[in-house]
């Protein structure tokens, strides 16, 4: 089995000296330096190097830059996503993206985890675990969400929340780490309408 295999079954891996994978994420900091780079006209040039970057995407979507990832290719994106500026995806593992899903700035998505013990630690050895937002989710600024999440449809995780426990369907989460608020429910929609 070899190292991108073992990430892909969440074993333990060398993330930091094996050359197929540095090479995997040299190639995407190269189009990210370039995805960074575009002048704020240049959308259909930055949808472009997204679409060539990233696993999938929908027909509409968009991420402002600064957007970093470790891969790219790992990454999946529903319809309608909107990512604000200084998105970071740590992608070692899957990371499927639902429709309609939005994401404030400064947020972490982060599938890869380091051992406790400082020996295999200082080895290199991380390991990754795949991360599911599904439809219609609202993520606030400065979210950090933690290797094996998921976060249910039409669920808002709140400013600032640590997710590293999987999030209910259509609730409220906020805190670190991050626990259910509350429902969302119809009076929410309608307190939004504007008057």
């Amino acid at each position: 089995m070899n190292e991108s295999e073992k990430a892909a079954a969440g074993l333990l891996y060398d993330a930091n000296y094996n050359v197929e994978l540095l090479h995997q994420r040299n190639h995407a900091k190269g189009q990210l330096f370039d995805f960074n780079h575009t002048h704020p006209a240049q959308a259909d040039r930055r949808r472009e190097i997204l679409r060539s970057l990233l696993g999938k995407t929908g027909e509409n979507f968009t991420i402002e830059p600064p957007f970093n990832c470790d891969y790219g290719f790992n990454i999946s994106l529903g319809e309608n996503f909107y990512a604000n500026v200084g998105l970071v995806i740590l992608d070692c593992a899957k990371v499927t993206i639902g429709s309609n899903v939005f994401i404030a700035p400064n947020v972490g998505i982060h599938t890869a985890g380091h051992p406790m013990d400082v020996g295999r630690r200082n080895q290199g050895l991380e390991y990754a675990l795949p991360i599911l937002i599904e439809d219609n989710v609202w993520i606030g600024a400065g979210v950090q969400i933690l290797p094996g999440v998921r976060i249910g449809a039409g669920s808002v995780v709140a400013a600032g929340a640590v997710v590293n426990r999987n999030v209910p369907p259509g609730v409220l989460v906020a805190g670190n780490p991050a626990k259910v608020i509350r429902p969302i429910v119809e009076a929410d929609e309608i307190a939004r309408r504007p008057r």
